[in-house]
């Protein structure tokens, strides 16, 4: 019979881990028309986000680095680091010069103006 500590000792490789992918909520307005969206980058150097508009997606990808304190030996790791990407489909025609972005506090704010319908 394996022993309860055994049973939680699970390799890391054989988790469902798939890397940082910041989570992300989109809402319309009417009044201006937009599209809104809020992704989650918490840890995320604001410099190193990259936000590409193509035909009716936005595409945005950045990396997120794991600090390395001097001396310093973990004890456990759960957060992800490292690079992502993330492609939300809109449903209509993005014009990547009228995208604007604004962060804070690790939230990343998009907003897409659209043309009246």
């Amino acid at each position: 019979m394996t022993g309860r500590r055994e049973l939680w000792e699970v390799p890391r490789f054989a988790t469902q881990r798939h890397g940082f992918v910041p989570q992300c909520d989109c809402y319309r307005t009417d009044d201006p028309p937009a599209l809104h969206l809020l992704l989650e980058l918490p840890g995320v150097d604001p410099g190193a986000v990259r936000i590409v508009a193509s035909g009716t997606a936005l595409l945005v990808s950045g990396v997120r680095v794991r600090p390395h304190p001097a001396g310093a030996r973990y004890h456990q790791v759960e957060i992800e680091y490292g690079p992502f990407e993330r492609r939300i489909e809109l449903g209509e025609d993005v014009d990547a010069d009228a995208v604007s972005a604004a962060y804070d506090a690790g939230m990343l704010r998009l907003e897409v103006p659209l043309g009246d319908d």
